[in-house]
């Protein structure tokens, strides 16, 4: 976001606060103070940027050309300041104007590489406010624009957000939130000190705060020793494994079917991330009548007939809240746990990208079981399992934390951090941030060391897709070779899955 930086003398703007502050020239030409509200006056359309015929388009280049070239004589002999990005489609261009309809500001963000597949890598520019915006009383057009811009990039799934703005802004994007990560010099202003400033975008650990973080205080003590925190738990003096998930109580009540029909995949999935064949299903459902119950139950029989799991048993309420766990038992003598990773295993992901967002859940559950033969689920399941050929050191399932929160909680459990690359991770055609927040119908997370194979998962594709660190936490690399942290430290808090560890 290359802004303007003229020579104005400090301007004291009224507070409703006690005191008064003064604003220096790059203050008040992009907003000065950032925790007014915006007025009522003022108001933020959206064009996309490659119409040159839309009238926000056509007022926000006229913006910048006065702003940049004309005023700021940037962008040398070409006198122009188009770019790639004006002519991609997936670019938006953010216009303020006033009561009247007058333009007052402008901004521009989109896709960091234009003409590349989106990775959920934007980039905010072309931020100007025109003369006519910089001294209104009370009214913050470039902290209005910067601020519309996080929140719409935010919408659009954008996982790392950054702008490269003149130095002189930067405590402007410093008070809004943002961080410095560098200098730069700016193609057009090479003369003009210029900050990269990255904008924290905390999607997944939002969603990995609301799901997992809990655990730690709540099941501590909970789990044989080295299976803590793990997808299932072995039986003790046995070769059995048990596995248990409750379904949202939400989701039986309006999607019963559907709920039934996730009560197996849930269970079996972490089953198969045991590395364990599954050999038996319970089941303890409630609803508020019998027609209710009797849906969740064709659901669940529906995906045990297509696993091949019999259901054992289990227990049946009516005239209650709508309600479903079920518990799986599988077999196998030696269980693949979670935290058998070590720093410098590469990390792997196993996925079904052949399916489609659930209807009434798009960007959280991507179906493709449903729609599955029998023969290829049980492919899936069983691709680490008993008698499969190749066992990895680590596997985890992915689940209610999505991949990147799953990631955390295997490297937890390992005792270590995890870089992912977001470029490498097998992915269906949907934006990154849904595809790493979702609930997938089958996705396999293992580790290993270098040269290790991929699992053998029928209709599921591979690839290696990142690594264990020393560093807790979870990190994104993207394709430029700057990571960004996803997951701070610890997803459950429960710790290492076995703190005593014999060096390797």
């Amino acid at each position: 976001m290359s802004l303007t930086d003229e020579s104005f003398p400090p301007l004291i703007v009224p507070q409703p606060a006690r005191t008064r502050t003064a604003l220096g020239a790059a203050e008040e030409i992009l907003g000065g103070l950032v925790r007014r509200p915006a007025p009522r006056e003022l108001t933020i359309g959206e064009a996309p940027a490659a119409d040159a015929t839309h009238p926000d388009v056509v007022a926000h280049r006229a913006l910048r050309r006065a702003v940049f070239v004309e005023e700021q004589g940037l962008f040398g002999h070409s006198r122009s300041d188009a770019d790639d990005t004006d002519t991609d489609p997936r670019a938006i261009v953010l216009l303020a104007r006033d009561a009247d309809g007058t333009p007052l500001g402008g901004v521009r963000l989109g896709p960091a590489r234009p003409g590349e597949p989106d990775l959920g890598w934007w980039t905010g520019s072309r931020l100007a406010v025109g003369v006519g915006g910089r001294r209104r009383a009370g009214v913050r057009v470039g902290a209005a624009l910067i601020r519309a811009a996080v929140a719409r990039a935010e919408a659009a799934g954008v996982l790392r957000f950054e702008a490269d703005v003149q130095a002189a802004n930067g405590p402007l994007f410093t008070r809004l939130g943002w961080d410095t990560v560098r200098p730069v010099s700016v193609p057009g202003a090479p003369a003009v000190p210029h900050l990269r400033m990255r904008h924290p975008m905390d999607r997944i650990q939002r969603l990995v705060d609301a799901t997992k973080a809990p655990l730690g205080e709540l099941v501590a003590g909970l789990g044989p020793a080295g299976f803590v925190g793990d997808d299932g738990a072995p039986v003790p003096g046995s070769d059995v494994i048990a596995a248990c998930d409750a379904i949202l109580p939400a989701m039986v009540e309006r999607d019963p079917e559907w709920a039934g029909w996730c009560g197996v995949l849930v269970n079996v999935n972490d089953l198969a991330a045991m590395g364990a064949r599954p050999v038996g299903l319970l089941d303890a459902v409630g609803g508020r009548d019998t027609a209710s119950v009797a849906h969740v139950l064709r659901g669940l029989r529906a995906a045990a007939d297509a696993y091949g799991v019999p259901v054992l048993g289990g227990h049946t309420t009516v005239d209650v809240p709508a309600s479903l766990a079920v518990t799986a038992l599988g077999i196998t003598p030696t269980p693949v746990p979670a935290g058998g990773g070590r720093v410098g295993h590469r990390v792997r992901l196993t996925a079904d990208l052949d399916g489609a967002w659930r209807p009434g859940y798009t960007g959280r559950q991507f179906d493709t079981t449903s729609r599955r033969r029998p023969e290829g689920l049980r492919a899936m399941v069983n691709a680490i399992g008993p008698d499969a050929r190749y066992r990895p050191a680590a596997a985890k399932d992915v689940s209610m934390a999505g991949l990147v929160g799953t990631l955390g909680m295997l490297a937890e459990a390992s005792g270590t951090g995890a870089v992912l690359d977001v470029a490498s991770v097998p992915r269906p055609d949907v934006a990154v941030a849904d595809w790493f927040t979702c609930f997938p119908g089958f996705a396999l997370l293992t580790t290993d060391e270098p040269g290790a194979p991929l699992p053998d998962a029928g209709p599921a594709v591979g690839a290696e897709c990142g690594e264990l660190t020393d560093v807790p936490g979870v990190a994104l690399r993207w394709p430029d070779g700057e990571t960004t942290t996803a997951v701070v430290g610890p997803v459950t808090g429960l710790g290492p899955a076995a703190p005593e560890r014999t060096p390797s």
